[in-house]
Parts: structure tokens; C-alpha cells; sequence
């Protein structure tokens, strides 16, 4: 299952430069994870200063 971002992102940016497949990007309100290309490495989770991230 892929990680999600929720609503306590603060649109750093953090994840998406650490991302190793390029499945993060910003969206209307804050970054998104697209599903599709998400690998479940959990790299971006260890990386968000807000722990916004989860799977």
C-alpha cells in the first residue's frame, strides 16, 4: 500500500527531493503521493519534518 500525505504538510518540499522514484509532488493544498508509482520504501516518511507522512 502506498504512503499518503495528510493534511499536516506544510509543503516543504522535503519529501519529494528524497523521493528515489519521483512519486511526490506538490498538489492544490499540500504534496501528494501518486499510488501508481509509490515503491513502499518509506524514505519520504523518515524524511517529513512534520511527520505528516504514513502509510
Amino acid at each position: 500500500m502506498a504512503y499518503k500525505i495528510s493534511e499536516e504538510c506544510i509543503s516543504c518540499g522535503a519529501c519529494a527531493g528524497e523521493c528515489p522514484v519521483g512519486a511526490i509532488s506538490e498538489g492544490a493544498s499540500h504534496y501528494e503521493i501518486d499510488p501508481d508509482a509509490c515503491i513502499d520504501c518509506g524514505t519520504c516518511e523518515a524524511t517529513c519534518p512534520t511527520g505528516a507522512i504514513e502509510a
